[in-house]
């Protein structure tokens, strides 16, 4: 599955953007970090679920960010449609 968010041409780092780009209806499948604060993730995963859209946990910020091709770490990520 993460092998699915490094090789996706329009995609979406960071908790801000990926939550925008929700409310928009932009978003084909949300990935969030298990390890992140729960103040931060706890709107995107509401919106995700209020929309029917798939959730990937993944374990932590740092995994998040390297599947996404940056050096640091990342709360959540989204694959755009």
């Amino acid at each position: 599955m993460p092998a699915r968010l490094k090789d996706a041409r329009r995609k979406l780092v960071g908790t801000k953007r990926t939550y925008r780009a929700l409310k928009e209806d932009q978003v084909s499948v949300c990935y969030v970090a298990r390890d992140a604060e729960p103040r931060v993730i706890e709107p995107l995963q509401r919106q995700c679920i209020d929309q029917g859209l798939e959730i990937i946990y993944v374990d932590s910020m740092r995994q998040l960010g390297k599947y996404c091709g940056i050096d640091v770490g990342a709360a959540a990520a989204a694959i755009l449609k």
